[in-house]
């Protein structure tokens, strides 16, 4: 069974910063190599979403639905439900889960 990808609007706004970071910072080659490496962790998970695990982070929250797969030194940080696997968000390995998670749930609920 294959399960269909839907990338949210925070991983899409996520994919840009990142785009912009990696350029700016890096070369747009290095970008175009993460940009494929992405691709295929989430083309992976329309076949095996189970591949991934709960990060620490997240498992202390006790939201134990959310899933990770690591790509180079990104977390794709997603969530399956039904017959679809959603991409929540895509960040660097070394940022501060606990505070982007924080963030994004005050900008939620405001």
């Amino acid at each position: 069974m294959s399960f269909k990808v839907v990338i949210l609007n925070s991983a899409k706004l996520d994919l840009k910063e990142l785009r912009d970071y990696v350029i700016a910072r890096f070369s747009r080659s290095v970008w175009l190599e993460t940009s494929e490496g992405l691709k295929k962790s989430m083309l992976m998970l329309a076949a095996s979403p189970q591949a991934g695990s709960v990060p620490g982070e997240i498992e202390m929250l006790d939201l134990n639905e959310y899933r990770q797969v690591v790509s180079g030194m990104n977390r794709i940080i997603y969530e399956v439900r039904q017959d679809a696997v959603f991409i929540h968000a895509v960040v660097d390995v070394r940022r501060d889960m606990v505070s982007l998670l924080t963030k994004r749930l005050l900008r939620v609920h405001r």
